[in-house]
């Protein structure tokens, strides 16, 4: 990167960083608002009075709190487009970018239904282990989430095609086979219509498992380093990091659930009042929920980001091993530093509440050492 990229970079990842380290507590006061306030006490009684039935009340209250959620957090998510639009990294109009946002709405807001519907329903049948018949459901339908992900969800945003060049998918195809990755076709979709940012996946389960490459990667990568990412991504499917993913999430979500249950029962009954909630069982108890798990999510992200980036860096070392390419592997990273404006040395903070993946600078000089036998 060259004095000016370098300086785009630091300028854009500090605001981007700002964003998120603001856009957090942000949420966790408009929960504490909405409690206080009796917002949504007010969305509980609007949905008894409505309808009778329960499905239908869940439906209409979460609605509500899913669109005035969406209506506060909206001045943030504009920020970070206009400033991804400003520094040349998204692409979109406003019109693709709100016609998203509106596909996110209602892709989040039927998925929180589902699950609504049934966390509430076993907080009425199991009072005191809610928590336990919940976890134990959300395996299950986490993994069916993976399953639809490529099929039905992923194609409400994107186009998806069959990959163009025949030769380079047979070349990637063949990198699949010998990884045991049941696959016959590579995907590539059509992200340069939303942004300059390069990437690649293999996302899915079993027999729904895709090979996807973004036609930015294909237009701003050669040959020999598209296939090194692709062999960095192949390497989480053969070392097993979704199966890994599962069972972290397992115990992280074991013990979240556990003790937002704890923290929910002496919540309501000692400041029940206070929040306008009766009890853990009333819809209106939600923001609650929300509240705990969010802050949960946030206190374990060091660690979860720290296994993420372990993961990554195995995938690093599986590519180089596979392809034998350090100079492609490096000069890839070099142009997906410069495409999306990549912080090369964040500062500590930053990278252990934000980075999944490992800082390009560790990415290179692993890299580096790797070449020279170290």
């Amino acid at each position: 990167m060259n004095s000016r990229e370098l300086m785009l970079s630091e300028e854009y990842s500090k605001i981007k960083n700002l964003l998120f380290f603001l856009s957090t507590p942000y949420e966790w006061l408009f929960y504490f608002l909405i409690l206080i306030l009796g917002a949504s006490r007010a969305f509980e009684r609007w949905s008894q009075a409505t309808s009778r039935f329960r499905i239908l009340q869940t439906a209409i209250y979460l609605f509500w709190l899913s669109l005035l959620s969406n209506l506060v957090i909206f001045p943030f998510q504009y920020i970070s487009y206009r400033i991804s639009r400003a520094y040349d990294i998204s692409t979109q109009s406003f019109s693709e970018w709100m016609k998203d946002e509106l596909t996110d709405f209602w892709v989040n807001y039927l998925t929180m239904f589902i699950i609504i519907t049934v966390l509430y329903w076993l907080v009425r049948k199991f009072p005191k282990r809610w928590w336990l018949a919940a976890w134990a459901l959300s395996v299950p339908f986490s993994i069916f989430m993976m399953f639809i992900q490529p099929v039905l969800i992923d194609p409400l945003y994107n186009d998806f095609t069959p990959l163009k060049d025949k030769v380079l998918e047979e070349k990637i195809l063949d990198m699949a086979d010998r990884a045991n990755i049941p696959s016959d076709h590579v995907y590539e979709v059509d992200m340069s219509s939303k942004t300059n940012s390069l990437n690649a996946y293999v996302t899915g389960v079993g027999s729904n498992s895709r090979i996807v490459l973004w036609d930015t990667t294909i237009n701003r990568l050669s040959e020999r380093e598209i296939l090194f990412i692709m062999a960095h991504e192949m390497a989480h499917y053969v070392e097993k990091h979704i199966y890994i993913g599962i069972a972290l999430y397992l115990v992280f979500s074991f013990f979240g659930l556990w003790i937002a249950a704890k923290l929910m029962d002496f919540l309501i009954k000692r400041h029940g009042g206070k929040m306008k909630v009766d009890k853990v069982s009333s819809l209106s108890s939600l923001p609650v929920f929300l509240l705990i798990t969010s802050i949960l999510m946030f206190t374990i992200s060091p660690f979860s980001n720290f296994i993420s980036r372990y993961q990554e860096t195995r995938a690093d070392r599986y590519a180089i091993e596979m392809t034998d390419d350090t100079e492609a592997a490096i000069s890839s990273f070099q142009e997906l530093s410069r495409v999306g404006l990549s912080q090369v040395n964040p500062p500590l903070l930053v990278k252990i509440f934000r980075y999944g993946h490992p800082t390009m600078l560790e990415r290179l000089i692993m890299l580096e050492e790797h070449e020279k036998g170290e």
